[in-house]
């Protein structure tokens, strides 16, 4: 119903460029994710461990500098809504979804234990794909499971293979149900 309300410029101009949005966001980040898999195979820093003597304003946290620290910040930010948005779509938390007027407080707090939860992941979830190497407010590089050099590459691993295959369904599916629908063959 919001899709036929929509302006047709929204339809025709919005939606396309949102997804085209989505899509550059989600292969920049496994083209990073892959990146740092290489370094990981090939040099021993490239471990998620916490920062030793980098003061802050003196050492870049990106090789692309302004620009390559904004493109760290966006993608923090869209990892942060995409895992909201998975939580809540996952078949186990749908319920966990608060209604307009109607949340109990036991759905509010469990809301807030969620979101909790997952900002406070957020910044090792980052590091470990080595989207970013700032340790934030925290020294969460410390985590003694970030030097296990086999957790961390299939972790980063991981990552890369399901969205890859996430984002390959999800774009061959919408072109092959435009083409079926494009050819009548949909009756």
């Amino acid at each position: 119903e919001l899709r036929h309300r929509a302006s047709p410029w929204q339809r025709n101009l919005g939606y396309p460029l949102a997804m085209l949005g989505l899509l550059a966001l989600t292969g920049i980040s496994v083209l990073i994710v892959c990146f740092h898999v290489l370094e990981l195979l090939l040099d021993d820093a490239a471990m998620p461990r916490g920062m030793q003597d980098a003061s802050l304003g003196q050492v870049s946290f990106s090789i692309f500098g302004s620009f390559g620290a904004a493109l760290q910040v966006v993608l923090i930010f869209y990892l942060m809504v995409s895992s909201v948005v998975g939580f809540y779509s996952s078949p186990l938390f749908t319920r966990l979804l608060p209604e307009w007027q109607d949340t109990p407080l036991t759905k509010i707090i469990g809301n807030c234990v969620s979101l909790l939860v997952l900002s406070s992941a957020l910044p090792v979830f980052s590091r470990t794909l080595g989207i970013t190497r700032f340790d934030l407010l925290g020294d969460f590089g410390r985590f003694n499971w970030l030097g296990n050099f086999y957790i961390v590459f299939l972790y980063n691993m991981g990552f890369a293979g399901l969205t890859t295959l996430c984002l390959v369904k999800r774009v061959s599916w919408a072109v092959q149900a435009e083409l079926i629908r494009a050819f009548g063959e949909d009756r």
